[in-house]
């Protein structure tokens, strides 16, 4: 297999990842759209430099982080617009609007959360294991278990003060 064969191949087995990091990200479906083309250009550019000491989906993982972080710092110094629309995470959802009422309000605090904490949740979400998100944070498993750990309670917290204020 040639590099290109290899890099396409490597980008549809991640594809997912790679769309809900833009999605967590972003707020538009513009600027998801243009933080996946951002990635994409930026895993092509480095795919020589993968030296394979990692799974590719580590990687892939780290390479997408770190492009969405620094769109965010870089978006923090443009100036504040106001969005016309909501996009919507591209998650597969029930029909029950209460499983949908349900995922919007965790969506929102998720989005409320440090991007630290962000990027740690959405790996947690994805069945990474601790050792798998120190590798792509650059952290030590003791340091992605204690966030975790911490950002449960804090997401468990606000859930009960919404179900308490919402009833």
């Amino acid at each position: 297999m040639n590099k290109k064969d290899n890099f396409l191949s490597a980008v549809r087995e991640n594809e997912n990842a790679i769309l809900k990091i833009a999605s967590v990200y972003t707020d538009t479906a513009d600027d998801k759209n243009d933080l996946v083309q951002e990635i994409l250009f930026q895993l092509w550019k480095s795919f020589d430099s993968f030296k394979e000491r990692s799974a590719i989906s580590t990687w892939i993982y780290r390479v997408a982080l770190n492009v969405a972080l620094h769109q965010l710092r870089t978006a923090k110094k443009r100036v504040p617009t106001v969005l016309l629309e909501e996009d919507r995470l591209n998650y597969a959802t029930q029909d029950n609007s209460g499983a949908e009422q349900k995922w919007q309000v965790f969506r929102q605090l998720v989005e409320n959360l440090h991007v630290l904490d962000k990027a740690i949740i959405l790996l947690y979400l994805e069945k990474k294991s601790y050792q798998e998100m120190a590798a792509i944070l650059g952290l030590t498993e003791t340091n992605v278990a204690t966030r975790l750990s911490r950002i449960k309670d804090k997401l468990k917290l606000q859930i009960i003060k919404q179900a308490d204020y919402g009833s």
